[in-house]
């Protein structure tokens, strides 16, 4: 035991200057005046004052929480047939699809993006064929949509991949006794399948929602500058502006808001389980 509390100092130490140190820094940024962190504590609100106070930032924050919103729903409608269909094929299909979802992952995730900017743009693939299907040539990109799509195109392997994991994991003597008890494939999903994969749901929420909300390259890149999201502000607050402390808060903020997501999302996963309990 000795030997592996040992083993994990190099791991704690890096956290500490990674993570901890980092955040730490964050924190003293946003409750102090610029210019005087190192030198003397002078503590304030103003910063977050100036946040809560100014409608533009509280519409940008509520955006973010919108689009976020939007991304998880539409993953979670979209993943959780693609996760079913997955769990119930084969071993030799299933370990083909999840390779063929996990296989873009590979690639990184700003390439991915850059590469829907040449399909969106004005005359590209998707507005000739729009054309040609007869709604016309609609732009495209720097769009709501465009940053939406990009959004989900990127997150939606999370959520796949967790619900699969739950679904794979269900005990079949459950199917075979609701069968038995006389229930159709709906009642058998719905009462059974569902609520023992909530798990798999929540843990695919959490790993979309969080990073959608805080999300920055997408919005910039597929939205053109034309659509900020609470991201967008941050990196701007430290690369443009120049104004650390108020980014620090606005940081701080968004740390807050994704811990009450994060209880939120704890609290659904502890009724499901209270549901497989009952089950």
């Amino acid at each position: 035991m000795k030997k592996f509390s040992q083993l994990a100092i190099p791991y704690i130490v890096w956290a500490a200057l990674m993570i901890l140190l980092p955040l730490l820094l964050i924190i003293l940024y946003a409750f102090t005046k610029p210019g005087n962190e190192f030198i003397q504590f002078s503590l304030t609100l103003e910063h977050f004052a100036k946040f809560f106070t100014d409608p533009d930032f509280l519409l940008v924050l509520w955006r973010s929480l919108v689009i976020a919103f939007k991304t998880t729903l539409i993953c979670g409608v979209l993943g959780y047939p693609v996760a079913y269909f997955i769990a119930r094929s084969n071993d030799r299909v299933r370990n083909i699809l999840i390779l063929a979802i996990t296989l873009p992952m590979w690639i990184n995730m700003l390439v991915r993006t850059y590469a829907w900017i040449g399909l969106l743009s004005d005359g590209g693939i998707l507005q000739k064929l729009l054309g040609l299907l007869g709604f016309g040539e609609p732009k495209l990109l720097y769009t709501e949509g465009a940053v939406l799509l990009g959004m989900v195109y990127n997150f939606i392997p999370f959520m796949i991949l967790q619900i699969n994991t739950s679904l794979c994991k269900l005990d079949h003597s459950l199917l075979e006794a609701s069968a038995d008890l006389g229930a159709d494939r709906f009642q058998t999903f719905w009462r059974v399948v569902f609520p023992l994969s909530l798990p798999g749901v929540v843990s695919g929420i959490t790993l979309v929602f969080l990073p959608a909300v805080s999300s920055f390259f997408i919005p910039k890149l597929l939205g053109g500058g034309q659509y900020f999201l609470i991201g967008n502000v941050i990196e701007n607050q430290f690369i443009t502006v120049g104004e650390w402390n108020f980014g620090s808060a606005i940081s701080l903020i968004m740390v807050m808001v994704m811990m009450l997501s994060m209880y939120a999302v704890r609290r659904l996963d502890r009724s499901g389980g209270r549901e497989e309990d009952r089950l």
